[in-house]
């Protein structure tokens, strides 16, 4: 699944400007081929006034240890974005991590600290969130469903919690990971969170998030059976491609309201970009 992947259309000229001075910044995954962030953020830079270009770097995880060594020694690398299925190991090559990325233990935007080390970010919980109250859906005191619990399903839980969901329901084919992320939201002290079978009442839920792969390949299932989905439960979508899931399609047809992948990356890019930037960006 591409996690930092689709982003608003920029209209940028990727060579535009471009010398010895350009400051560069990496995508780094494994696959790469599907991510559209290099031009969007390359856009978003350039228009804060930084003379900068996003490079797709595609790195198998075998040989993400060399990829950090190799830019720790360029000099001109001020940044990395982190897409799948780096977003839990290259938090281990971060000499700081910012709030949420330390919880979590997962990263998707490095910025270069004045030491030449790597301080660390994760925005695709807040980016998310963000998305959804943008597109009106209120979160204090609901239920929710989370499918998946990966790097972008961990941090959406985490990010859903603080702002307020009541109960959070937790779905994923890695029981441990289940368990584990369950157990550290359910540490914080606000909304409840467990881990739940694949049998669910979908009635029961005002909001439904698809934080897994399913919808980015063709002939995938559903990630839940949108059948059963109430015309007043918000669904949200991470995957970016195509731009309208099986999932989102399904929810329309039900009459939900929803939230896409596209919708979440552009705030999870404008989080990213104030990351780089050094400034901050409220939920």
């Amino acid at each position: 699944m591409q996690q930092a992947g689709d982003t608003p259309s920029f209209p940028v000229s990727l060579d535009a400007g471009l010398s010895g001075a350009t400051r560069v910044y990496f995508i780094v995954g494994d696959p790469i081929a599907q991510v559209r962030s290099p031009s969007g953020v390359t856009a978003a830079l350039r228009a804060a006034g930084r003379d900068a270009l996003v490079v797709p770097a595609h790195v198998a995880p075998a040989d993400l240890p060399a990829f950090f060594t190799c830019i720790a020694a360029m000099r001109n690398v001020d940044g990395v974005i982190i897409t799948v299925p780096h977003k839990f190991s290259a938090a281990s090559y971060c000499a700081t991590l910012a709030e949420a990325a330390a919880f979590l233990g997962a990263v998707n935007t490095l910025r270069r600290n004045a030491d030449g080390t790597w301080h660390g970010g994760m925005f695709d919980g807040t980016g998310f969130v963000a998305a959804l109250v943008a597109a009106g859906c209120e979160l204090q005191g609901r239920r929710a469903l989370l499918v998946g619990a990966g790097g972008a399903g961990s941090a959406i839980g985490h990010a859903l919690i603080q702002r307020g969901i009541g109960s959070l329901d937790v779905r994923d084919n890695d029981a441990e990971r289940t368990g584990s992320l369950s157990a550290r939201l359910n540490a914080l002290g606000r909304g409840e969170a467990r881990g739940v079978a694949a049998e669910l009442d979908l009635s029961r839920y005002d909001v439904i998030v698809n934080a897994s792969p399913l919808g980015m390949r063709t002939g995938d299932p559903l990630p839940i059976d949108a059948a059963r989905l109430r015309g007043t439960t918000f669904v949200g979508d991470v995957v970016t491609k195509p731009p309208l899931t099986p999932l989102i399609e399904a929810a329309h047809a039900r009459g939900c309201r929803t939230v896409t992948g596209t919708q979440m990356f552009e705030c999870v890019c404008d989080r990213m970009v104030e990351f780089f930037l050094e400034t901050v960006a409220p939920l």
